[in-house]
């Protein structure tokens, strides 16, 4: 016979600063810094309900990320969450810390207390380009006539992921002649998002299937009257189309009053070392340009 002992490694967690700056494109400035490109993605989806990634970022934008790095009996083996972040969009600063309530749900929130996360993203698809506004006198491509587009067109590669603006449920995944392979879902009895002209369908997305905001429900392509591979995407409040760009959106639950001191609490260490680390960082600067 023989018997079984389970051994358990927990992983030794070191915490790693880093810092960039934007010269071409965000994803391009954290693979110089040696930033994961996870936590590249991960900060996007953190501050994307205030920054829109696509059209926001400008030339000399700085980012810093504090986040964990796992060692096991003293080998690197991976990295773990981001515990606070920074982004200067154009001289604005935004800041998030990451925050684990009584009830054990991580979220990340301005060092006030306020929700990040707003209750729909800017964007659906990261890291491409718009290749055509929302515009009710846009002259149709194929048509060559003025007819309204209701939407925005994010041109990317075919097989880009394609992201749930909010938490809802899928009220359409179905294909027509127009519209190709779309998916419709409805947020509460207010909002309803339309995403058009996909390759592909993510697994398990079906009508009366519940989605929640970032996750992936198809795949860029261009099913459907498109002239190339691109997302539509429409935004409607109360059945009316508004520009997802500049619509107002509403904004996440803030820490609850009940909690706010343990909030202050738990994030005032990593908010001080991430502001140490970031005035470490400008005064270096300052030192090489004189």
């Amino acid at each position: 016979g023989y018997t079984v002992e389970p051994i358990v490694k927990v992983a030794d967690l070191a915490e790693m600063f880093r810092v960039g700056t934007v010269s071409d494109s965000l994803f391009m400035a954290g693979q110089k810094e040696n930033i994961p490109a996870e936590h590249i993605m991960e900060m996007a989806n953190i501050f994307g309900g205030v920054i829109d990634f696509i059209l926001d970022p400008r030339q000399g934008d700085q980012f810093s990320i504090l986040y964990d790095e796992q060692y096991l009996d003293g080998e690197y083996i991976g990295h773990g969450a981001i515990l606070a972040t920074q982004y200067i969009n154009d001289g604005e600063v935004f800041t998030a810390i990451r925050y684990i309530n009584k009830k054990g749900e991580a979220g990340y929130y301005s060092p006030e207390g306020e929700s990040m996360r707003k209750a729909f993203l800017r964007a659906p698809v990261e890291f491409s380009r718009i290749s055509s506004s929302f515009n009710l006198r846009r002259k149709h491509p194929l048509y060559k006539t003025v007819r309204p587009h209701r939407g925005i067109d994010y041109a990317a590669p075919p097989g880009t992921p394609i992201l749930a603006a909010g938490d809802g449920r899928v009220e359409i995944a179905s294909r027509t002649k127009p519209n190709g392979r779309y998916v419709v879902l409805k947020h509460g009895e207010q909002f309803v998002t339309k995403y058009l002209h996909l390759s592909k369908f993510a697994r398990g997305i079906k009508a009366g299937r519940r989605v929640k905001q970032g996750q992936v429900i198809g795949y860029v392509g261009s099913t459907g009257y498109a002239t190339g591979p691109h997302l539509h995407y429409e935004f409607l409040v109360n059945g009316v189309h508004q520009n997802p760009r500049t619509v107002s959106l509403p904004q996440a639950k803030p820490v609850s009053k009940q909690e706010v001191a343990r909030f202050r609490e738990r994030t005032f260490e990593r908010l001080v070392l991430l502001d140490h680390f970031n005035q470490q960082v400008t005064l270096a600067l300052k030192s090489q340009r004189s």
